[in-house]
Formats: structure tokens, C-alpha cells, sequence
């Protein structure tokens, strides 16, 4: 009848993830199972199904130098973590509490998000301004800007490590409607003296740009570098879908990208330059109070 069916041979829950890559490399029809919230819309038939719930990677570990997400932990314990939360200026806050609502981000899992590297990701797009890497069983430690670019692995992330720097961070993005996939998002943060920009959800996977060739050099970059930055997103590739076309995601690369970075390196533009940008108008709702400047620590579920 058309309808989408998951089929699943077999179903393990291993112990540890050492035992989930033996299965992986048994069968290029077995799968790790993750949060399933999108493996479940697909109509295919997995041959061995692979929960990784009992090997212990559900935990946000921090140690003197990092954070250490393990790969089974959800969106919501990524959006409430305060700890990691307070390193990162609410970058994970602000970039989750808009997918969708509690109830998914109780199941999706960070491991899914970051394996996946959907195009219209939020997570991929705030880990990847930060200093992180994924740990891999077979692979090991791999920075998450090489693992982007990778393709297709058979292997099991462990962890999503964020590295401890004095961030200066902040997400932005626009949405036509709250709880809605972005049209696109931009996460700037300042570390190891350098600016390190993200464009997501092109809809293409999140690019990142970094040091100079995102036209930032100092802190508080001056209005030159801002306008260069606006060039540097204005020349990305962008395409079409239902949620916006080419056209209209470069036209706001530029206001959004710049907004992300004045409010990370907490500057204010000069009249000229607002002036400059304002030829595309970013919904309010999209970019201010209500979608991405929540007041961090407020539960979202208490304020929908």
C-alpha cells in the first residue's frame, strides 16, 4: 500500500561498543540504532539491529580539559546540561530547544545526530564551531571537521568530545514556524584566537569557516571584517526546498552570520552597516527572544 515499513532480521542489545563494530563489519545491512527516530520513517529491511542502550555511553563526563558526550545521550540532556551549557554561552541550549518539542528530544540521540550529518542539523552545525571530535571504535579520535567530510563509515561513535577553551559562542537561526526544520543557522565562536563560523542547513551539510577565510581576525572584529564576512557566506552553496530556495538562504547568510558573530564578540553595528544589511528582513521571531535568545536555564517544556 506504499506505507514506510521498518523490518528489522534480528535485534542485539550489545555490551559494549567493541562488540557493536564486530557486528557492523559482519553484514552492510546491520545498523546501529540510535535515538530510531529517523531510521523509522525509511522502508527497508536491517539485518541485525544494534542497540548500544547498555553499554554506558548515556553520560556527560567532564574532565579538567573536556566534556565527553557519550553517543546515546539525548538532545534534552544536551539542552539542560549546565555545566556544558555555561563553557559554551548556551550554544547547545539555544541550537536543540527549538527541534521539534521534549518528547523527541527525550529520544533522538547525539550519536545519531552527529553520525547522521543531516543537512538541516542543528547539532552538527553548534558542535562544529567548537573545538570537538568524535571518538570511533575502529577509527579512534577524529576532529568532527574531517568526520564531516568523511563518508560513510562502518564504524560506532563512543563520544562527541568538546575540548575546553573561553568560548565566545553564539547560534543563530531562521525557522518559519517554532518547532519547524531551520531554513538555515549559523553558529560563530571565538577560540584559540580565531573565529570559527558554521553555515547549516544549506540545506547542504554544515560547512565551516575558519580564521581568515571567514574574513574575522581580531576578537572584536571591525565592520570590514563583518562585511567580509558577509561576502564569504554570500559565496557558500546553497540550494532549494520546501523550506527556501538558493536565493533566499544566501540573502540571509550574510544578516545572520554577522548577527551571530556581533552577538558572540558582544558588539553593536554601526547605523551604516545595519543599514548595509537590512535590505533582507530576518523575521524577528526567528532571530530574537522568542526562537533563539530564550533565556538560558528556563525549561522549554514550561514556557510552550
Amino acid at each position: 500500500m506504499g506505507e514506510n515499513v521498518l523490518k528489522f532480521g534480528t535485534y542485539v542489545r550489545v555490551g559494549n561498543a567493541a562488540e557493536a563494530y564486530e557486528l557492523l563489519q559482519k553484514n552492510r545491512n546491520n545498523k546501529i540504532v540510535g535515538g530510531g527516530i529517523w531510521m523509522r520513517l525509511g522502508s527497508r529491511r536491517v539485518a541485525t539491529a544494534i542497540d548500544l542502550s547498555a553499554c554506558g555511553l548515556d553520560q556527560i563526563e567532564e574532565t579538567e580539559t573536556e566534556f565527553r558526550i557519550g553517543a546515546m545521550c539525548t538532545l534534552r540532556q544536551l539542552e539542560r546540561h549546565a555545566e556544558l551549557n555555561a563553557l559554551v554561552n548556551n550554544v547547545f541550549e539555544f541550537a536543540v530547544h527549538d527541534i521539534v518539542g521534549v518528547q523527541l528530544r527525550n529520544t533522538a540521540t547525539v550519536g545519531g545526530s552527529i553520525y547522521g550529518r543531516f543537512g538541516f542539523s542543528d547539532v552538527l552545525s553548534a558542535f562544529l564551531a567548537l573545538d570537538s571530535y568524535v571518538e570511533l571504535t575502529g577509527a579512534g579520535c577524529v576532529p568532527l571537521a574531517e568526520f564531516v567530510r568523511m563518508g560513510y563509515v562502518r564504524d560506532v561513535i563512543e563520544h562527541v568530545v568538546v575540548v575546553k577553551h573561553d568560548y565566545r559562542a553564539s547560534y543563530e537561526a531562521v525557522r518559519k514556524a517554532a518547532t519547524d526544520f531551520p531554513s538555515l543557522n549559523v553558529t560563530a565562536a571565538w577560540w584559540d584566537n580565531s573565529w570559527h563560523v558554521t553555515v547549516g542547513a544549506r540545506p547542504l551539510r554544515a560547512t565551516l569557516l575558519q580564521g581568515e577565510a571567514s574574513g574575522l581576525v581580531n576578537e572584536q572584529p571591525s565592520e570590514d571584517e563583518l562585511r567580509a564576512l558577509a561576502a564569504s557566506v554570500r559565496a557558500l552553496s546553497y540550494g532549494t526546498n520546501m523550506w527556501g530556495s538558493a536565493d533566499y538562504r544566501r540573502r540571509i547568510s550574510a544578516p545572520l552570520a554577522v548577527q551571530a558573530v556581533r552577538r558572540a564578540a558582544g558588539i553593536e553595528l554601526s547605523a551604516a552597516l545595519a543599514r548595509e544589511l537590512e535590505g533582507v528582513q530576518i523575521p524577528k521571531f526567528a532571530t530574537d527572544e522568542y526562537s533563539c535568545r530564550r533565556v538560558p536555564g528556563v525549561d522549554s517544556s514550561e514556557v510552550r
